[in-house]
């Protein structure tokens, strides 16, 4: 139950992460959005190690944390970035529901994980309401930006189930700190070559919407879900992923006055039931 509680805590916050990131990314060029997160992230993280005085990961977790890196720290910020360029936040949002997909399919390939085969029958119906109601209410979408998002859950995907492994002998909030202070240097460089020109034009939104993914979709919401995936299973605690698009959606409504159809809570729902069968299963 533990893993649970902070896995739902973790959901919570990241749910407010792609309306924030639609805000930002009308005033902030993507990859600027994307290096700046980071590098606001690494360097909070950098902080927390030194005050802690955590070890250095072994030489043979390298590995695991670039890939970690590669799926939560550049590319699903990216990717979710060109994305909203293109579709709405309330389209991009209902995407998330195949996170749980992924990171289950990922847990099985990465983390040695076997769940019971009612649980993909749960996740598959899950997954199928997820994107029937992207479908059906989606409007807005554009083929680049669907696609973008699609590639954005893969990565995030495996980015999680990595992050879920290492997590188990290095700890959460320390996989998602390394991790961001590996790709410190490559985010820093991209960040000063990305700024924008002028910084007049960029509004109070905008920067509120920055801070927001930089300190608690990039860092802080990952101490909470690496705890949890860790202590409830990868495949278990990420059904829970499944509540993310509709958290997501009320905020898109409350933040940007998107409208929300009555088929959200319908749909809404039925996820509660996926995720509770999932987590029976798991």
């Amino acid at each position: 139950m533990d893993g649970w509680g902070s896995g739902l805590l973790g959901v919570v916050i990241f749910s407010g992460s792609l309306p924030a990131t639609r805000i930002a990314v009308g005033d902030f060029p993507p990859l600027f959005l994307t290096s700046a997160r980071a590098l606001i992230a690494a360097l909070l993280g950098a902080a927390f190690l030194l005050a802690l005085r955590q070890a250095r990961p072994a030489r043979g977790d390298l590995r695991p944390l670039a890939v970690v890196a590669l799926g939560v720290v550049v590319g699903f910020p990216l990717l979710t970035a060109l994305a909203l360029q293109r579709i709405t936040a309330a389209h991009s949002v209902v995407f998330i529901g195949l996170l749980p997909l992924a990171t289950a399919l990922f847990g099985v390939l990465r983390g040695g994980e076997r769940p019971k085969p009612v649980f993909w029958l749960f996740s598959g119906i899950g997954g199928a309401t997820v994107a029937g109601f992207a479908a059906l209410n989606g409007g807005g979408g554009a083929l680049v930006g669907d696609a973008l998002m699609v590639a954005a859950i893969l990565l995030c995907g495996l980015g999680y189930a990595e992050g879920a492994a290492l997590a188990r002998r290095l700890g959460g909030w320390q996989v998602i700190s390394w991790a961001l202070l590996l790709a410190l240097p490559a985010m820093a460089a991209v960040a000063l070559a990305t700024a924008p020109d002028s910084w007049s034009g960029i509004g109070g939104p905008a920067w509120l919407g920055l801070g927001y993914v930089s300190v608690f979709s990039m860092l802080v919401g990952f101490v909470f879900w690496y705890r949890g995936l860790a202590l409830g299973g990868i495949a278990g605690v990420g059904q829970l992923q499944l509540l993310q698009p509709f958290f997501g959606l009320g905020l898109a409504g409350l933040l940007l006055r998107e409208p929300v159809a009555w088929t959200m809570i319908a749909a809404a729902g039925l996820v509660v039931l996926c995720v509770a069968g999932a987590k029976r299963f798991a």
